[in-house]
């Protein structure tokens, strides 16, 4: 055989390999997210005095900024009846005085103090499961110390996907406030596409996770399925593995509104993103079976997709269209332009149904680009190494 032959016959196995990716980008862009990209709210708001009470729950670590602007958004909520949980875990800031304040002005606060000879294990799970603990009532939402909700109407958006009396779990959106800078953009970039991912199968009945800054779920499903005590010495894994364990195809609901909105300060730094996220991947590989497969395979493909594609136009090609090779061009360019105008749409859509803004998704195909690379190194960086703390 000689090079020309190689090369053709090389040429038309890239060639196969990336449209099967290109199928597979289809199947995941139209088959899945298309289910938060055009998804309509039916989360029927129930009349006033409907609602169960609940208890909100936040833990606090040296947050005593961040506990000023989220306890008074919480407190001026619309709704009939709810308590407000603060844990504070071994605070070494103002958050003690703060809270002591709080209690004799607001008998709806519960204050958890937790010392450093308590929490034996780094996290956020002991602290949580103390709060869940003393919580009053059966219902619980859950947010984190430098969240903030954006008008009075979270609790109750939230407990509306309480819709039958077989729901216990509750998974909701959390983004992160607009800041400037391209860092800003990227988290915020990334908190969407985690959302597409996690919602679009949530309302495939396939939960997976939630996010501590915006989740919702019964204190008797928490005992019942005996907490975080499968992954109890993992620090991350509160609002993913916990939900992966206790969800099943009936028991969840999501809640889905751009006009109620739990915004969560962004990192500032390269570096104090980059250990979130790690921590963030260090559950990936506990997942459910099936999850791995989906979100791998999402991964994989992704990879080929764009390592196959340079070649495309690298490698002789005269071998597929019969020495035509215009036709060839034509065909992976319309392949190009339905991939991105697909990609474009499903983010827009579903960003518009997230309430995310001026995010410049028209650069979509560059923005999953880079996370391609960067999951796939803290994946690896992931494997040396295990993150530690909050």
């Amino acid at each position: 055989m000689d090079i020309f032959q190689y090369l053709n016959r090389l040429d038309f196995i890239i060639f196969c390999c990336f449209v099967i990716a290109w199928l597979i980008q289809m199947a995941y862009i139209w088959g899945l997210f298309s289910r938060l990209a055009f998804y309509k709210n039916k989360n029927i708001d129930r009349k006033k005095g409907t609602y169960e009470p609940v208890s909100v729950i936040v833990c606090s670590r040296d947050s005593y900024s961040y506990l000023k602007e989220l306890v008074p958004a919480i407190l001026s909520q619309d709704y009939p009846e709810f308590e407000l949980v603060i844990v504070n875990d071994c605070s070494q800031d103002e958050t003690s005085a703060y809270l002591k304040r709080l209690l004799i002005e607001h008998p709806e606060v519960n204050v958890v103090t937790l010392s450093q000879s308590l929490n034996f294990f780094k996290g956020k799970k002991f602290p949580l499961s103390m709060g869940i603990k003393s919580a009053k009532y059966d219902l619980l939402l859950l947010t984190d110390a430098d969240c903030k909700p954006n008008n009075d109407q979270w609790i109750k958006g939230m407990m509306s996907a309480y819709n039958n009396d077989k729901i216990e779990i509750v998974v909701g959106y959390g983004p992160y406030a607009k800041r400037k800078g391209l860092l800003n953009k990227l988290i915020r970039f990334d908190t969407l596409y985690t959302g597409i991912q996690y919602l679009s199968m949530a309302l495939a009945k396939k939960t997976y996770m939630g996010v501590g800054r915006n989740l919702s779920y019964r204190r008797t499903t928490f005992y019942k399925n005996k907490g975080f005590t499968s992954h109890y010495t993992i620090p991350s894994g509160d609002d993913d593995l916990f939900i992966s364990q206790v969800a099943t195809k009936n028991n969840t609901n999501v809640f889905i509104d751009p006009n109620i909105r739990v915004e969560s300060h962004p990192k500032r730094s390269w570096s104090e993103w980059i250990h979130q996220k790690r921590r963030h991947y260090s559950t990936a590989n506990m997942y459910k079976p099936f999850t791995s497969f989906v979100l791998g395979n999402l991964l994989l493909n992704r990879l080929f997709y764009y390592i196959l594609l340079p070649f495309l136009f690298i490698l002789p090609s005269s071998c597929i269209f019969n020495d035509n090779i215009l036709y060839y061009y034509i065909f992976i360019s319309l392949l190009l332009i339905i991939h991105y105008t697909s990609m474009v749409m499903i983010y827009v859509k579903s960003a518009k149904n997230l309430g995310e803004k001026k995010l410049f998704l028209a650069f979509s195909p560059f923005y999953d680009f880079f996370f391609m690379i960067f999951t796939t190194l803290l994946g690896l960086r992931n494997k040396i190494s295990k993150p530690k703390g909050w």
